[in-house]
This record gives C-alpha cells, structure tokens and sequence, in this order.
C-alpha cells in the first residue's frame, strides 16, 4: 500500500516508532475485542462465496455487516424525523444547496468507526464532516441525537462511545483527514445517504448507503443498502430473477471484483445480522438489445433533452404508451445516482445516463460502488467518450470525478452502440 500523507488535527495522531504517521482508533481495541469482533463479522455475514475465491472476502463481510447496522440506523431516524418536528428542524442545508441529516451524520460515524476497529490502515474518503456540527449555528441537540442513533446500531466492544469519539468518526472521512499522492491507493469511499432528498419526503423513494473499496487504485468490494426496496418497485412491470431476492422491504447488494454481484432480502439482516446463503440470489443485467426496447433512467435533476440521445429518441414514462423503433421508455424519479445503478445491476433498468455539468462536481461516493456492481453484474460504465471512470483523477483527494461529457452505464448487449450514439452527438 504506498505511502498516504495524513493530514489530521494533531490531537489524532501518534508518531510511530519508525517515524510514520498513524491515525490512532478513538478507542484502541485490545487484541480480545478486535478478534472478536472480526469472528462475529465472518459467522454473522456469510457470503454467497467461499474466502478462496475472493481475496477481501474479510473486508466485504465487515462492509456488509456495517451498512447493514447503517440501514437500520436510517430506518430509526426516518421514522423520528416523520413524527417529531423538533427532528425535522434537524436537517441542514449545505453550501451546494443539497441536505444532511442526522442519519447522514450518524451513518458515516457508525461505518467510520467500525471499519476503523477492523482496519485502521485504510483511509476513509466519503461525504461529510463535523464542521456544521461544531459550529455555533448548529442546534444543541443535534450532537446528542446523532450521538444516540449511532450507539444504539453500532458495533462496539470496548467503552461507550462519546460525542467527541463520534464527531471524530465523522471527520475521518472528511476532506482534512488524508491526503493522497499519484500512485496507486488502497481506501474506502463511503456515501452514507445517496438520495437524501428522497429520504426526507418520507415516501418510497429510494435511497441507499453505499461503501466500496478500492485496492491499488482499482474497486475491489461494493456494498449498497437500500432500505426501502420493495417487490413494488418496478420498472416498466419487469421481473428479474436476480432481483428475487428481496421478498420484504429492503435491499442489499454486495459485490467483489471476480466474483459477482448478488444480492438478498436487507431484513433477513435487520435486528438479527444472520443470513443463510440460499437468501443469496445473483445479479445480472437485462439482456435487452435492441435500443429503443431499452429502459432509460436519469437522476430527476435531468430532463431527456439534455441527453445526446435524444438527438435519436423521444421519451415517455408511460408504460402503457405504445413504443416504435423512435421512442424509448424513461425512468427518472427512483432516488439518487446510487439507486440508479443497482436498478441497473439487478436488471430492472437497462441504461443510467447522467449529463455531467461545469456548476456541479461529480463526487467519487456517488458511482464509485455502482460501478463495480454494474460490472460484476455483466454490465459495462464509461464516460461518454467510451473511457473508464478515473477514479484517482482527483490525485490528493480522491474525491472528484473528471468524465468527459458524463456518465454512462448500461448492459453489455446495448453498450457499443449507446457509446457511438452518444459520443457523435455530444458536443
């Protein structure tokens, strides 16, 4: 793993004995606690493959064990939020105009410090910080129930969590915490909710936590949580064997580099973190190809004629309108990038296209984990000149995306020739 240059307050930092900088863990984990949290991981998050086939099989179960307590983070602070009023003055507008909540705030501190415990090695790069938090703007109670939500989900064998330890869990994966340099980095990219606007209107919009991990400079693990996922969500009255799996409310997926997608009911976890492996059922992307069949999504900010394709295709969102070979069915009000994605892994969408605009940065957390599950699922992500995402683009933050023109992710059969639609017709 090369060599990260830490650039953290000084009260969270030692010097080593070989004059390396090391982040310590806000508690420091006695070998007891450590070894036993790691065996709790691996018997409570059994996955749909063996240790042999996947070299971060031990990384994926920990992930997948932390969304999960994330979900049901989520789950308890929506449930406030849509019946206390003094938590819904808990929600804070950002300078991008977008929102955060206490669940945003209380999901990046339980996966922080649960990933820390297991794995202080490897960074954290995700969406927020404390800074709001310790501002003198923000509501005196806002630390106290963010504080409260994350100790009643997390993982935690060794003293209660305090404030600080849980501000500090936040800022871990803040911009300040880790600076990278051009080589090759192993960390993790975490987006504690991709959809906040849909998880604040209090109905089934989706929103999903994500975390992936990136080895030597390339996504190695993916973990989406998406707890409201239900056999009603469906796209154009399509059923997918591999999305059969989710028979309750909620959904995870879960995907290592070489060894699929799959994914399986998110409450055969919820309250009791077993799963027996037959839960699994493995992701693939529709095989549609032919274009005009294809079911298109886009974020809801977008509208279909901002999109190259429409130079080719009219759009409708009706299902039950008739459609020729000049019209394509369009889908966009399913959540956030990341639902976006998994609608596509799991193959209830065929093509996600998102216009990438010069007043907003694309953000790493928002594809990172969509793209290895659409991969692994057999579909193909790209830019709309047909490269590869960058994600070490941003060579000291790993925190922006740099796409030509935008995204594009889709299903292996129609990939070529959406990239040569587009790309003759973006300008």
């Amino acid at each position: 793993m090369p060599l990260l240059h830490l650039s953290l307050p000084r009260h969270r930092l030692l010097l080593g004995r070989r004059r390396s900088l090391i982040a310590p863990p806000m508690h420091p984990p006695s070998r007891l606690s450590v070894r036993a949290a790691a065996a709790a991981v691996h018997e409570a998050c059994a996955l749909p493959f063996p240790p042999s086939h996947a070299p971060h099989h031990r990384e994926l179960a920990a992930a997948v064990a932390s969304v999960e307590r994330a979900c049901r983070l989520c789950v308890d602070v929506k449930a406030t939020l849509l019946s206390n009023d003094r938590d819904k003055r808990r929600v804070v507008e950002k300078n991008d105009q977008t929102h955060v909540t206490t669940a945003d705030f209380g999901v990046q501190a339980l996966i922080s410090f649960e990933l820390q415990q297991l794995f202080p090695s490897i960074p954290l790069v995700a969406e927020e910080d404390s800074t709001f938090l310790r501002s003198p703007d923000a509501d005196a109670g806002i630390v106290d129930s963010i504080s409260s939500f994350v100790a009643r989900n997390v993982s935690n064998n060794g003293s209660p969590l305090t404030h600080d330890d849980v501000l500090r869990a936040i800022d871990r994966g803040g911009r300040e915490a880790v600076s990278f340099d051009s080589k090759p980095a192993t960390y993790w990219i975490l987006d504690p909710i991709d959809g906040t606007k849909g998880f604040l209107k209090g109905n089934d919009t989706l929103y999903v936590v994500g975390l992936a991990l990136v080895v030597d400079g390339k996504l190695a693990v993916g973990v989406m949580g998406c707890p409201n996922w239900s056999d009603a969500t469906t796209i154009g009255n399509k059923e997918h064997e591999s999305a059969a799996a989710c028979h309750g409310d909620g959904m995870l997926m879960v995907s290592h580099v070489g060894c699929g997608t799959w994914s399986r009911p998110l409450s055969a976890g919820i309250g009791q973190f077993t799963t027996p492996l037959d839960a699994w059922k493995r992701c693939s992307v529709d095989p549609c190809s032919v274009v005009h069949m294809a079911c298109f999504c886009i974020v809801d900010s977008h509208t279909w004629d901002m999109m190259p394709l429409s130079a080719h295709f009219d759009s409708t969102m009706d299902e039950s309108e008739p459609r020729d070979e000049n019209k394509i069915l369009l889908q966009n009000s399913c959540g956030g990038s990341l639902s976006k994605y998994l609608m596509v892994a799991c193959g209830r969408m065929s093509v996600f296209i998102l216009l990438a605009r010069a007043a907003k940065l694309l953000k790493t957390w928002d594809h990172a984990v969509g793209v290895i599950c659409v991969e692994e699922a057999g579909g193909q992500t790209c830019d709309w000149s047909g490269k590869p995402l960058d994600f070490a683009a941003d060579r000291t933050g790993r925190r922006i995306i740099y796409p030509t023109g935008g995204i594009l992710s889709t299903n292996a059969a129609l990939h070529d020739k959406l990239v040569e639609m587009v790309s003759e017709n973006y300008k």
